[in-house]
């Protein structure tokens, strides 16, 4: 089978590798959809991020879908032909964070596509993946295997909603529109967010935001006063959510916070911000970290196949994997792109 592996920056290469047998609680998936997520991106570009570095070949991809091919013993709730969308998150369910629930905190987690352990934990860019059962949500009929994989970069999302409590009524300012903004304008909406801002340095981005239901939409390079204007009155907004892990959009956010507001950080720069830290005291900002996902995977599944929400606007391009460096491409161009998948059939 083919599988897409990372060697170093702007080395990504298709290659041959053997597949797989299911063991026990396992089953083999033919993965049909993949997303390029914004870390993939980061080892293709820079080969790593932070002090994240690869140091040897690794499968890429977290953000996959297929349709189960075999199924090993122990497993009662898959069946071949089942088609499934597949958590890459793999806790130990020992360590004291597992035992508490935040399994997201996993201090043994396995994590597909990721260099942070040695060895690196490969990832689901393959044509054939073996995963746990426990991993495999199924896709209601007439949900694609494309919306699938739009299960894992949704629960993103949706645990960044959890770590800001109730938005039922509440105004949101989500600063940086790609994949995780765009998502973050899904999940808040569902969540009885009043009104919705978004804001960017580039218009394009922004009409994917539109696409999805944000009530205003900002290109800050452009129009900084128009955001600017929300700090009356101390400001407007009861919850950010940073999705561009820059440190403008984040002092830009705080100055329209209103006071007790919560901001919710999610955009990973690779490095330290420089934050403002006098408005957050002045204004009593709560601020809070969120990091991956577990129960929202179940959730974003769930949403996904009673067509609560629609993430099919943010899907913009589409590849076979024979063009995986291509399409690597043009998901780092955020001019030209939002979410583009690899088809694997």
């Amino acid at each position: 089978m083919k599988a897409v592996v990372i060697h170093a920056a702007k080395d990504l290469r298709v290659e041959e590798c053997q597949p797989l047998r299911p063991g026990r609680g396992q089953v083999a998936i033919a993965i049909g959809a993949g997303g390029i997520c914004g870390s993939d991106l980061h080892y293709f570009n820079h080969g790593g991020f932070g002090a994240v570095r690869v140091k040897h070949p690794m499968v890429l991809g977290h953000e996959v879908a297929g349709t189960v091919s075999e199924v090993g013993k122990g497993v009662d709730n898959l069946a071949v032909g089942d088609r499934v969308a597949v958590s890459p998150s793999l806790p130990c369910n020992a360590c004291e964070y597992c035992i508490k629930g935040q399994q997201n905190q996993c201090l043994d987690m396995r994590f597909y596509g990721s260099a942070m352990r040695m060895p690196h934990v490969d990832g689901a860019f393959r044509q054939e993946l073996v995963a746990e059962g426990g991993q495999c949500h199924k896709l209601a009929d007439g949900v694609s295997l494309s919306e699938g994989a739009f299960a894992e970069p949704f629960a993103v999302t949706l645990h960044a909603v959890n770590r800001a409590g109730s938005l039922l009524g509440k105004r949101v300012l989500i600063t940086g529109s790609g994949p995780i903004g765009a998502l973050c304008v899904v999940a808040t909406r569902a969540h009885g967010a009043r009104e919705i801002v978004v804001t960017d340095v580039l218009d394009a981005p922004l009409v994917y935001a539109r696409a999805v239901s944000a009530d205003v939409t900002i290109n800050v390079a452009q129009e900084s006063q128009r955001l600017a204007d929300y700090a009356a009155g101390k400001g407007t907004f009861d919850v950010m959510f940073e999705a561009s892990g820059n440190a403008a959009a984040l002092a830009a956010g705080l100055s329209v916070l209103r006071p007790r507001s919560v901001l919710v950080q999610l955009g990973l720069a690779g490095g330290d911000m420089t934050v403002p830290q006098n408005l957050i005291v002045s204004k009593e900002i709560e601020v809070r970290g969120s990091f991956r996902f577990h129960e929202e995977f179940a959730l974003a599944v769930d949403l996904i196949n009673r067509r609560s929400v629609d993430v099919r606007p943010l899907l913009s391009d589409t590849y076979p994997i024979d063009d995986a460096v291509a399409a690597f491409e043009l998901a780092s161009d955020r001019q030209r792109s939002m979410k583009v998948q690899l088809a694997f059939a």
